[in-house]
């Protein structure tokens, strides 16, 4: 039998209520060929029943029942079984607009150089969806072009994982998924980040993400903020920090301190941070000084290669930052990056 272009990569666990909807939107799609390697990571409920029976009537559709394994093994166990030249992440709660695979096969095929294709997403059913989720679906779905992609790496994931496609030759070199406390899709867009790979989303609607409270996002405590921070700030002193002879650090209150506390644990404290509060100026953080925006061109001469870390949370303030810098001719990206 031929390989199918496009392996879809489905771990399943416990999801008998959503599954049917998302097997029905992956067999619905505009573009036949494909293959369903689907894992059923040791449901209890009738997930493996429903995985079997869709096997049966569909030869696309192949499952590997394994004991329950986990968010990061699972899925590579169903690497391990994917043939496709292109891998499209599923889950097993979620739904594919019909044309999907076709668009983002499309995209990958006319640039070779891009590594990861997803798209914007929706997060349904919409009363379910609290307004956190909006406004990061909102903040998503602005990030487009690859320039916008890379720009805020170190906000948030700006990957959906269940969104994504890649190439699978490349998703074995970089060693799939992998295990160190943090959020493990946010690791792998991460390490496709510090390898220089492109990024690329089909600027449509493509995947439906269902929000509800029993989402591994809000169960696992991989997922919390103290571990998203622990990924940044290894990225962050194993890349953009690593030749750099002075860190600055713009935000001084809960966002700063707490970056600058990782930062330091990854042996990349700052020198300084700056702030607009008058209460802080003049103060200390971590045994550094807190100045006013005025005197960082004073602590930027300093140093030969200094960086500065905009970490504030407000999105409002974190533009106003960007405008203040862009006058006094640093570039992100180069001179700057924003955290959260």
């Amino acid at each position: 039998m031929a390989t199918s272009r496009v392996s879809v990569l489905l771990p399943v666990y416990n999801a008998a209520e959503t599954l049917e909807e998302t097997l029905e939107s992956i067999a619905g799609q505009s573009f036949g060929d494909f293959e369903v390697v689907a894992v059923d990571d040791g449901s209890e409920d009738r997930s493996g029943e429903i995985l079997r029976v869709w096997e049966g009537r569909d030869g696309r559709f192949r499952v590997i029942g394994e004991v329950h394994r986990g968010i990061v093994a699972a899925p590579n166990r169903g690497l391990e079984a994917c043939e496709g030249e292109f891998v499209a992440r599923m889950d097993a709660d979620d739904k594919m607009h019909p044309e999907r695979l076709a668009k983002q096969v499309a995209l990958l095929e006319g640039d070779a150089g891009l590594s990861v294709v997803s798209c914007l997403v929706e997060t349904f059913p919409r009363q379910e969806v609290g307004e956190g989720m909006l406004i990061y679906e909102q903040w998503l779905n602005g990030l487009v072009a690859e320039e916008e992609i890379l720009r805020e790496f170190f906000i948030e994931s700006p990957i959906a994982n269940p969104s994504a496609m890649v190439r699978r030759e490349e998703l074995l070199a970089l060693g799939g998924y992998q295990d160190r406390g943090w959020p493990e899709d946010y690791d792998l867009w991460l390490r496709y980040r510090a390898a220089g790979k492109r990024f690329a989303k089909v600027p449509e609607v493509l995947h439906y993400w269902r929000e509800h409270q029993s989402r591994a996002t809000h169960t696992n405590s991989r997922y919390s903020v103290e571990n998203f921070l622990r990924a940044k700030a290894h990225y962050l002193c194993a890349g953009p920090l690593k030749e750099r002879d002075g860190l600055i650090v713009w935000g001084a209150g809960k966002t700063g301190r707490r970056i600058a506390k990782h930062l330091q644990r990854g042996g990349c404290a700052p020198e300084a941070f700056i702030d607009i509060a008058p209460g802080k100026i003049g103060g200390t953080l971590r045994g550094k000084p807190v100045v006013g925006p005025d005197d960082l061109p004073g602590w930027w001469g300093r140093y030969e290669r200094p960086i500065l870390l905009v970490a504030v949370a407000s999105r409002g303030a974190r533009q106003l930052i960007r405008e203040h810098l862009a006058s006094v001719q640093l570039a992100e990206g180069v001179d700057y990056l924003c955290v959260a």
